[in-house]
C-alpha cells in the first residue's frame, strides 16, 4: 500500500476517532487530540510518523515498539498511568488511542515558568514514583522517564504516559543490538554503559526530571550525545541550587551505580518529606561525601590536636563535604570511570477524619457505642524485647506495645492508649481523642481504587471541616498494594476545637478490597510527633490475615 505523507484534521479511523487539533510532537511521531464518536468523549490519538520515512526493516521494528508499548501500558492498572484505550491499524500503521489529560507536561510547565517550587516538584515526583512502583510490580520497567513524559492535569492529578520502550518482563527484546533508545541526557548510567536496566534504572532518571524541574535545566545535557552520555557515565551533576528540602532526594536518586540509589519505599518517604518542607534526614546516608584533604585539615588544625582553631571545640574527624567524586555508602571497592565511545546505530527519543465522613462518625473524636475498653494487648515492652502475640513486627519502640484487636486486624500502639469503638470505627486514642489512631475497613468498596474514593471524600470535607486545606492527596503503594495518601488540616469548632492535623492512608488489602482507612489526627501544634507516631503504627500494621 502507498505510504501517506501526511495526516489531515478530520480524518476518521476506526470509523469512530475523529482526528482534531496536534497537541504536541516528538521524534516519533505526533499526539492528535481527537473525539470518540462513539462513546462521545475526548481522546489522545498517537500517530507513528518516523514509520513513513525509513526502510520497511526499520519500519517494523518502530510498529513493533508501537504494539509493545499498548501492551505493556495495558498491564498497569494505576490512576498516575495513562490509560490506552484502542489500537487501530490505518496506512499500514498502528496507532495508540488513549486517555486525554487536560493539562501540559512538566517540561512545558517548567519551560512557561523557568522553574518548578520544590514542594510541588516533590509531589509531582511522588505521584509518578507511585506510577512507576505500580509499573515495576506488573512488570514493566518504563525506560524513558523524563519531563515530557509526566503530565500535569489541570485538576491536580499526574500521569505518566509514552511506554514505547518499555521493556516488560518475559518479552523478548526488540531493540537491535547497538541501538541505544530513550532522551540520552534522562538514562541511567548503567544503560549508557550497555548494562541491564532494572527499577533503579527509572528512580534515576526520576531524580534528572526533578532536578531538571526545580534547576530549570537538564543536569547532563551537553553539546553532542556522546559529550552528554559522558557526562551520564563520569560527571556529577551541578549541586542543585533551588531544590530547597528536595536537593539531597536529587542527589540520593542521581548515584551512578544503582545499588547506591535509595529503594521506592525510601524514595517516597524523603519525597514526603521534601514536599512538607522538612529537611529529608534519610537523604544524608546517600548523599555523596568525601575527607578533606590533610593540606586542609592542617590548615585549620595546624598542631594536628584534633580541635579545629579558633572554635575551642574538639573535632570529630574531617568534614564531610560535597564532591565531585562520588563514595559508596556500602563497601564495594571504587567507582570506576568509563569513557563512553559508543556508535549509535539511532537514537529514539519518545513523544511527548477521613473514616469518620465515611463510616458514620461526625467529630472525629471518638465515640461512647461500646464504651471504653481495652484491647488485648501484651504488656509494654521495650524494642529490644520480643513482640510476643500479635502483629509480627521487626521492632516495637520503646513506649509502644503490640495489640491483637477483637476485630482481628493487629498493630502497634503508644503505651497508655485504650481502645474505642465509634460505630464501625475502632479508635484508640490517651485523652479521649484529642490525639487518636482510627482503622476503619469496608469490605466492599465503592470505588475502583483508593485513590479516587480519597477524592470524593475530600468534596464533602471541604464543605464540612471549617478551614480545610489539603496538605497533600496521591495514590502511592502500600504493603505492595494500590493505595492513596491523603494528609489535610482544620480548625475544629466542637469536642476539640483548635486547629487539628490529620493523615490517613487508605490501600486495597486484595483485588477488589477489603478497604483499609489507618487513619491519625491530632491539634496541629503536636503535628511533628503525630508525622512520626503515624509512620510507626503503619510499619506495625497488619491486616487479619496476616496478624497474629
Amino acid at each position: 500500500m502507498e505510504q501517506s505523507q501526511g495526516t489531515d484534521a478530520g480524518l476518521v479511523l476506526a470509523g469512530r476517532y475523529r482526528l482534531g487539533e496536534v497537541l504536541g510532537r516528538g521524534g516519533m511521531g505526533k499526539v492528535w487530540r481527537a473525539h470518540d464518536e462513539v462513546l462521545h468523549r475526548t481522546v489522545a490519538v498517537k500517530e507513528l510518523t518516523a514509520g513513513l520515512y525509513v526502510a520497511e526493516a526499520d519500519r517494523v521494528v518502530l510498529h513493533a515498539r508501537t504494539q509493545k508499548e499498548a501492551r505493556a501500558a495495558a498491564r498497569i492498572t494505576h490512576p498516575g498511568v495513562v490509560t490506552v484505550h484502542d489500537v487501530v491499524e490505518y496506512d499500514s500503521r498502528p496507532w495508540i488511542v488513549m486517555q486525554y489529560v487536560d493539562g501540559p507536561s512538566l517540561a512545558d510547565a517548567t519551560k512557561e515558568s523557568g522553574e518548578i517550587a520544590p514542594r510541588e516538584a516533590a509531589r509531582i515526583g511522588l505521584h509518578v514514583l507511585s506510577a512507576l512502583r505500580a509499573a515495576h510490580s506488573a512488570g514493566v520497567l518504563h525506560r524513558d522517564v523524563k519531563p515530557g513524559n509526566v503530565l500535569l492535569a489541570r485538576d491536580g492529578q499526574v500521569l505518566l504516559t509514552d511506554f514505547g520502550i518499555a521493556a516488560i518482563e518475559g518479552d523478548t527484546t526488540i531493540t537491535r543490538t547497538g541501538e541505544l533508545v530513550g532522551s540520552i541526557d534522562y538514562l541511567a548510567p548503567e544503560r549508557v554503559r550497555g548494562g541491564d536496566p532494572g527499577p533503579a534504572s527509572d528512580l534515576w532518571s526520576l531524580g534528572a526530571t526533578l532536578y531538571s524541574a526545580v534547576e530549570g535545566r537538564s543536569p547532563f545535557r551537553r553539546t553532542s550525545p556522546i559529550s552528554t552520555m559522558q557526562a551520564v557515565v563520569s560527571e556529577e551533576p551541578p549541586p542543585p541550587t533551588r531544590a530547597g528540602a528536595l536537593g539531597p532526594v536529587i542527589v540520593a536518586l542521581l548515584r551512578k551505580d544503582p545499588t547506591d540509589r535509595p529503594s521506592a519505599a525510601e524514595t517516597e518517604r524523603m519525597l514526603l518529606d521534601a514536599m512538607e518542607g522538612r529537611e529529608p534526614r534519610a537523604a544524608q546516608a546517600y548523599v555523596p561525601t568525601q575527607r578533606v584533604p590533610e593540606e586542609a585539615l592542617r590548615a585549620t588544625d595546624p598542631g594536628g590536636t584534633g580541635r579545629t582553631a579558633g572554635t575551642g571545640t574538639e573535632a570529630l574527624g574531617p568534614v564531610p563535604q560535597f564532591t565531585a567524586a562520588p563514595v559508596t555508602r556500602r563497601s564495594r571497592g571504587r567507582w570506576r570511570t568509563t569513557v563512553v565511545v559508543i556508535a549509535l546505530a539511532a537514537l529514539v527519543g519518545g513523544g511527548a477524619g477521613l473514616a469518620a465522613m465515611k463510616f458514620g462518625g461526625s467529630s472525629g473524636t471518638g465515640g461512647t457505642e461500646g464504651g471504653t475498653v481495652r484491647a488485648t494487648n501484651t504488656p509494654p515492652r521495650t524494642s529490644s524485647q520480643d513482640p510476643g502475640p500479635g502483629p509480627s513486627v521487626e521492632a516495637v519502640p520503646e513506649g509502644w506495645h503490640p495489640v491483637t484487636d477483637p476485630e482481628g486486624f493487629g498493630l502497634v500502639v503508644p503505651d497508655g492508649w485504650e481502645r474505642r469503638v465509634d460505630g464501625q470505627n475502632v479508635d484508640y486514642t490517651p485523652d479521649d481523642g484529642e490525639h487518636y489512631i482510627r482503622i476503619s475497613v469496608d469490605p466492599e468498596p465503592d470505588f475502583d481504587n483508593p485513590y479516587m474514593h480519597m477524592v470524593d471524600l475530600e468534596k464533602t470535607l471541604t464543605e464540612r471541616l471549617p478551614a480545610y486545606e489539603r496538605k497533600t492527596l496521591h495514590s502511592n503503594l502500600y504493603r505492595d498494594r494500590p493505595g492513596s495518601l491523603w494528609e489535610f488540616t482544620w480548625t475544629e469548632s466542637k469536642d476539640h476545637p483548635g486547629p487539628r492535623h490529620a493523615i490517613d492512608q487508605m490501600y486495597f488489602a486484595e483485588d477488589g478490597g477489603p478497604e483499609y482507612a489507618l487513619y491519625m489526627s491530632g491539634p496541629a501544634e503536636d503535628w511533628d510527633t503525630t508525622r512520626d507516631q503515624f509512620d510507626t503504627m503503619l510499619r506495625g500494621w497488619r491486616a487479619p490475615g496476616d496478624a497474629g
